[in-house]
């Protein structure tokens, strides 16, 4: 069991940046996976990206590969997502997920979610 806390949503204009940080309550977090999606009103969740439990693996989405990017730190059970050069389009409740024992990124198949952060970009 892990509990995932979301935090550094917020409004933020077309163009700017974001750091999306995932904390995760657990004391075996480098046997897990992890993955950030996100959700925008009226769609299904979709994938953002992914990382393995080095951190030495990650994995984009065509639709944010160059502007995003997912990193890890292992001794603070905390995982993070830059974004940059926001566009309207990535309006989103971001999520964090956390898969066990599975040691490379996945677009799939997560076990435990976080609440999300909303991001909200102006145009």
């Amino acid at each position: 069991q892990v509990l995932l806390v979301e935090s550094g949503g917020g409004l933020v204009q077309a163009g700017g940046s974001l750091r999306l940080s995932c904390a995760a309550s657990t004391r075996t977090f480098t046997t897990y996976a992890m993955g950030w999606f996100r959700q925008a009103p009226g769609k299904e969740r979709e994938f953002v990206a992914a990382i393995s439990w080095s951190g030495g693996s990650t994995d984009y989405a065509d639709s944010v590969k160059g502007r995003f990017t997912i990193s890890r730190d292992n001794a603070k059970n905390t995982v993070a997502l830059q974004i940059n050069t926001l566009k309207p389009e990535d309006t989103a409740v971001y999520y964090c997920a956390a898969e066990p024992n599975r040691l490379r990124p996945t677009r799939s198949g997560y076990d435990y979610w976080g609440q999300g952060t909303q991001v909200t970009v102006s145009s």
